[in-house]
């Protein structure tokens, strides 16, 4: 894996104050607000020392981290697992770690065969059951994941379920 791979120049630094530091791996930007800034990168299976990266999308547009964050922190959490059936939300988590597999399979045979560490495990933000971070849930749902949490988390947030969601094979990255 090589640092960053798809951030350039401004990008990189664009994304790197997004997170607050440097990306420890190679990422993508895949949405965009529509003046073009990043809101949702796409995370590679592995970080650049083969770390398992197991959130695949994560959310970096400030406004809406701390509108999450505010969802959570009126216990979120606890509220979108009471309200999507527990069998929607293992379907889910096993559709985001298929989505993950197929990209590290991907990566491991453009590598000869050999994966640059542990396998990635979990579903959306690395669990495997039940919801860890709305997050990440919504930066899934975001790029036209089919998650019940991240749908949940949105009307929360008053987003509009019809509104410019990336669809599964469009152009995600607004530019």
């Amino acid at each position: 894996m090589s640092g960053a791979a798809g951030l350039l120049g401004d990008e990189r630094a664009g994304v790197a104050a997004l997170l607050g530091r440097p990306p420890a791996g190679a990422c993508w930007v895949v949405r965009r607000d529509g003046d073009g800034r990043p809101v949702v990168l796409e995370n590679a299976p592995w970080l650049d020392d083969g770390t398992p990266m197991p959130t695949r999308y994560w959310l970096v547009d400030p406004e809406l981290r701390r509108a999450v964050g505010r969802v959570e922190a009126i216990g979120g959490v606890r509220r979108a697992e009471a309200a999507v059936p527990a069998a929607a939300l293992a379907e889910a988590h096993a559709r985001y770690a298929a989505e993950r597999d197929q990209v590290a399979r991907a990566i491991v045979e453009r590598l000869g065969g050999q994966a640059p560490g542990p396998w990635p495990r979990g579903g959306v933000g690395g669990t495997r059951r039940g919801v860890k971070c709305l997050h990440a849930h919504l930066a899934w749902w975001l790029v036209g994941g089919e998650d019940p949490v991240g749908a949940w988390t949105a009307a929360q947030l008053g987003l509009d379920s019809t509104g410019p969601r990336a669809r599964p094979g469009e152009d995600r990255s607004g530019g």
